[in-house]
């Protein structure tokens, strides 16, 4: 019992569950959306490339606005930024169902579809990100984090599996219309949430003056930003499933939608076993050791992929690569997180979404490109072998601080 009530101790907050189970509802729906998305440009182009282009398009937003976006957040309460995005996503669905069931969709509306989604994401995400310590406070912010982790790869697993199915039994229009549906969850949770305090700045500095000061914090604290160069290797490189699996299902297992959407099952089982490990770890704070043994893990395992032609063992090496991820990403966002004052939350979890999403139009139209010339086969590798090159002056000038990770000396660890 005991291992239970730590494991979900930010769900005994009434706010928190509102807004975690209408997240569980409408993140499973934006799988399903992503999983039959990404397959019917495929469908439409046959382009590994225009399939790396859509990501970039959905993502490149991210890399523009997102540190604007995180000071508008610190500024105005949380609350009203989400009910604004969600509903934002909401229309969007609903214009991509009716343009596919109604055979109008074209591979440009896509991808206007995806860079106004992307425009709003920019705003979503770390205001998604940061508004949980405002739910569950600092005591229960390392749970609240897992928790949340544990819900997006919950869908992970679920979206891609449902959206084979549904795919196969009824169509694509149906895997959006469904995603339309599931963001009412995510509204409805928000708006029962009642907060007596909200956390909003008002700063009357020049907007590009925010901006450099959240900036200039992430630089100066040693934790944070070598946290911030690993991520900007591996969520550029490692973090493109959505790319290179549905390629590799069709070009090197020569199978179909459904492969492909246990593929992405697969690293969302891996995900899912990480977040609820992390989630039961998390009283125990930052595991900066296990932190450094994932990010060589996940590289690692991407390498290897080039040896991997059988479906057994690609779905094996899929749920080791979901594993590592999730717990990269589940430590990268505690440290951005941790101990950083609330009027900069908004500013220092833009980074941190930067870092993770905005880099993402770089490594897929990378990736696409290499796998339209070499094949999809060296999807993962090119990836893995990459990002190992350029791990490498990274862990020559931090290897201080990296010796410290390794032997538990945070001062997280300590607290």
């Amino acid at each position: 019992m005991n291992v239970l009530r730590s494991t979900f101790s930010s769900l005994q907050n009434r706010n928190f569950r509102y807004f975690w189970f209408g997240q569980c509802i409408s993140v499973m729906g934006t799988w399903i959306q992503r999983t039959a998305q990404t397959w019917l440009v495929y469908q439409l182009t046959g382009s590994a490339f225009l399939v790396g282009v859509l990501t970039a398009c959905q993502f490149a937003p991210i890399l523009i606005l997102t540190l604007v976006a995180g000071t508008v957040i610190d500024r105005f309460p949380k609350k009203q930024i989400l009910l604004l995005t969600q509903f934002g996503f909401l229309l969007l669905g609903l214009l991509i169902t009716i343009l596919t069931y109604t055979k109008l969709i074209q591979y440009w509306e896509i991808l206007i579809i995806a860079v106004v989604y992307g425009v709003l994401q920019s705003f979503d995400t770390p205001t998604r990100q940061s508004y949980v310590v405002e739910l569950v406070g600092q005591k229960d912010l390392m749970n609240g984090i897992s928790l949340n982790s544990t819900l997006f790869n919950m869908a992970k697993i679920v979206g891609p599996s449902v959206a084979g199915l549904l795919m196969a039994r009824y169509s694509v229009a149906f895997c959006f219309l469904v995603n339309t549906i599931s963001y009412l969850a995510v509204l409805l949770g928000l708006f029962l949430i009642h907060q007596t305090n909200t956390l909003a700045s008002h700063s009357r500095q020049r907007l590009w003056s925010d901006v450099k000061y959240g900036l200039s914090y992430v630089w100066h604290q040693p934790n944070i930003r070598l946290s911030a160069e690993l991520m900007l290797v591996v969520s550029t490189l490692n973090f493109n499933n959505n790319v290179i699996i549905p390629i590799f299902a069709k070009t090197v297992l020569h199978s179909g939608a459904q492969v492909y959407a246990n593929l992405l099952s697969a690293s969302g089982v891996g995900s899912l076993i990480a977040a609820f490990l992390m989630s039961y770890l998390s009283r125990f704070g930052l595991q900066r050791n296990i932190y450094l043994f994932v990010t060589a893990g996940t590289v690692t395992l991407q390498a290897l992929m080039l040896f991997v032609h059988t479906y057994w063992l690609a779905m094996l090496v899929m749920v080791c690569v979901g594993f590592c991820n999730m717990i990269f990403l589940n430590q990268s966002n505690a440290s951005f997180q941790y101990s950083i004052p609330d009027n900069l939350r908004g500013r220092v979890m833009s980074v941190y979404v930067l870092l993770n999403q905005g880099t993402t139009p770089i490594g897929s139209i990378f990736v696409g490109g290499v796998m339209d010339i070499a094949g999809g086969i060296w999807g993962f590798p090119s990836c893995g072998l990459l990002a190992i090159v350029l791990l490498i002056p990274v862990v020559l000038s931090q290897r201080k601080l990296i010796n410290k990770w390794i032997h538990g000396a945070s001062e997280e660890a300590k607290a």
